[in-house]
């Protein structure tokens, strides 16, 4: 199975791309079956060949009937959240462990990638993901393994099942829901009211606290059975990188995009400040002042177009048929009719009792046609973006799903992929030429000045806002937490350094290490030590809507239209297609005719620089920095 969660988009507030870590690594994100490699290297050795096409059948035979069945598992504890959903799922996901873990694939794997050089380039890329997900697993480790599976589960149904309390001024006790304390954050005006919901946002990270630090132990000891640092590090190598190369690459997505996030910054506390009658910050903006719980997006500070408006009276099915039609205009099939029957679109009924993941989730049961979305929409703006985000893994499913890519090949050219195809048509479909021809664009929006979206997009989702969070707080506080270079007894401390060295941004008060808020974000607990994909989306997403508008529909990348356009689809297939059968850098720069680069980024945000710099003339930029660097 291949999941991908909705990260940056507000409508799916926490969050995004969610692979259960753990529960779901058998089921993960770089997986498929056997095929023959088709590359054929410089000493191939025909004997040693067949071997191990021979063993990466057998593989497959036994793996992939078992990781659907954990897929099914995971989906109905996803969609329906019960111990006994959850218990089941610990059964489904141990034996896959079994067969991925076992020694003896260890000891296969490690003997024919010593030998990598008389393989065919598909063979070699199946037996390093057989290795990466054994690595997850080892079957030496049989203890560990079942002590992480168990963790994992329970780590899961509390976050899950959490229910935040707020007491009021007046005494009285809500139980509000994190949609419920999002709407506060993106609409009060009243910062005592801000203050008491952001704190209670930040209570679930009180019981997470010292699974987290369990589940640490548990992932490092699984890592370093296979040779590899940490957990941190085993993720990263599925980029073909050393952690040092991935914060470095990381570190290069902040500082390119610094420039205009501390024109954003400046502007925005500004603005908050005035809206709520307080005194501009010296420095850091107060946490509680921000619509979001991490600040991770900053939402709704543009004002004057309503966005939501063209959907209004509209059935919530319009939503996703609107963006399969979005697909089927550029060339791709429609949906399977399995998709609507199985998939679980919209919010759960309060009166029925049952209780789903919040979070917006494409899935891929079977690897080959059972594709299946988790949403809770609403017809509205916000899920019209994250629609076609959703449909966006679909069809990237669909594409590689074909006996040409092999089963364990069968996913993005990295991770990153993904979520970067999922934030391009997110993009595309906040483009006003789209929104005009499919009558979602009021006269109001059609006037509005370009800097207005351009703002607005830089602000919220995956964009400029969203990397000093994503490729700056999260990546470095995940390294150092796997390095065990942050204490545990200091990890709010460790945590908050971060959040005020990248973002600017600090708590109303302090906070008590007998929470963790690191761990009230779902990635820290379930979808551990990957958030760097988002970052690195982001930049793909940008790069590639850059060449899609000024190479193939010659328009200008901030106001252009994919919708009808049967090349922009040809040019996506020729992507999608591939799976992870290339290197991830190479398919980058045949695409795009160079490699990972946020300059696009930066151009397309150009007119708003220049904007904002007249906007914060004689303001001051940026916070003090943190007395302790990492």
């Amino acid at each position: 199975m291949s999941r991908h969660e909705h990260e940056a988009d507000a409508a799916a507030k926490d969050g995004g791309l969610d692979r259960r870590g753990f529960l779901r690594i058998a089921a993960g994100v770089a997986v498929g079956g056997a095929a023959t490699a088709s590359a054929t290297a410089g000493q191939a050795d025909p004997g040693l060949s067949q071997e191990v096409d021979a063993f990466l059948a057998r593989y497959v035979e036994r793996w992939l009937p078992l990781d659907t069945k954990a897929s099914e598992a995971a989906w109905a504890a996803a969609t329906d959240v019960t111990e006994a959903h959850t218990a089941a799922q610990v059964v489904a996901n141990q034996a896959v462990n079994e067969v991925v873990g076992a020694p003896e694939v260890i000891a296969d794997v490690t003997r024919f990638l010593a030998q990598k050089d008389k393989l065919g380039e598909l063979q070699a890329r199946q037996l390093e993901k057989i290795r990466l997900r054994a690595a997850e697993a080892p079957g030496t480790l049989p203890e560990v393994v079942k002590a992480r599976t168990e963790a994992e589960a329970r780590q899961s149904a509390t976050q899950d099942g959490f229910v935040f309390t707020v007491k009021k001024a007046d005494g009285k006790i809500e139980n509000p829901s994190a949609n419920k304390i999002d709407q506060v954050l993106i609409n009060s005006k009243d910062l005592d009211e801000r203050k008491l919901y952001w704190t209670a946002s930040k209570e679930i990270g009180g019981p997470l606290r010292e699974g987290v630090l369990k589940l640490r132990d548990l992932r490092n000891q699984v890592a370093r059975k296979l040779g590899f640092d940490d957990f941190f590090a085993l993720q990263v190598a599925d980029y073909g990188m050393t952690v040092s190369q991935m914060v470095g690459l990381c570190d290069g997505i902040v500082a390119d995009v610094k420039p205009l996030y501390l024109h954003l910054h400046t502007w925005a506390k500004h603005l908050l400040a005035k809206r709520y009658g307080a005194d501009v910050p010296k420095g850091a903006i107060p946490a509680h002042w921000l619509p979001n719980r991490w600040g991770q997006n900053w939402p709704s500070l543009v004002e004057g177009v309503d966005m939501d408006a063209p959907f209004k009276g509209r059935p919530r099915e319009f939503i996703t048929e609107q963006a399969e039609r979005f697909y089927t205009s550029i060339g791709f099939p429609k949906l399977p009719p399995s998709f609507w029957s199985k998939s679980d679109l919209y919010p759960a009924d309060p009166k029925t009792g049952r209780k789903k993941n919040s979070h917006a989730s494409a899935w891929h049961i079977d690897l080959r046609d059972d594709v299946r979305s988790l949403m809770s929409i609403e017809p509205d703006n916000q899920w019209f973006g994250t629609a076609h985000h959703e449909l966006g893994h679909i069809y990237y499913y669909m594409s590689y799903s074909t006996p040409k890519v092999p089963y364990l090949l069968r996913a993005g050219a990295n991770r990153a992929f993904h979520e970067g195809i999922g934030d391009l048509i997110g993009l595309a479909s906040g483009q006003r030429p789209y929104l005009k021809q499919v009558g979602l664009l009021t006269p109001e929006a059609e006037k509005a000045p370009a800097v207005t979206f351009l703002l607005d997009t830089a602000l919220d989702g995956a964009s400029v806002v969203f990397l000093p969070w994503s490729a700056g707080v999260m990546t470095h506080f995940e390294r150092d937490f796997y390095a065990g270079t942050i204490a545990d007894d200091a990890l709010n401390a460790g945590w908050w350094r971060h959040v005020r060295g990248f973002q600017g941004i600090e708590p109303p008060a302090a906070r008590p290490e007998t929470l963790c808020d690191a761990a009230t974000k779902t990635h820290i607990n379930d979808d551990p030590a990957q958030y760097y994909d988002y970052a690195i989306g982001t930049v793909l997403k940008f790069q590639l809507h850059d060449h899609i508008a000024r190479e193939i529909l010659k328009q200008d990348p901030r106001e252009c239209n994919y919708f009808g356009n049967k090349k922009v689809g040809d040019f996506l297939r020729g992507i999608l297609e591939l799976g992870a059968t290339r290197d991830w850098n190479a398919v980058l720069r045949e695409a795009t005719g160079e490699g990972l680069t946020a300059r696009p980024l930066v151009a397309y945000f150009e007119p708003l620089l220049k904007w904002l710099e007249t906007e914060n003339k004689g303001r001051a930029l940026g916070w003090p920095e943190p007395t302790e660097k990492s």
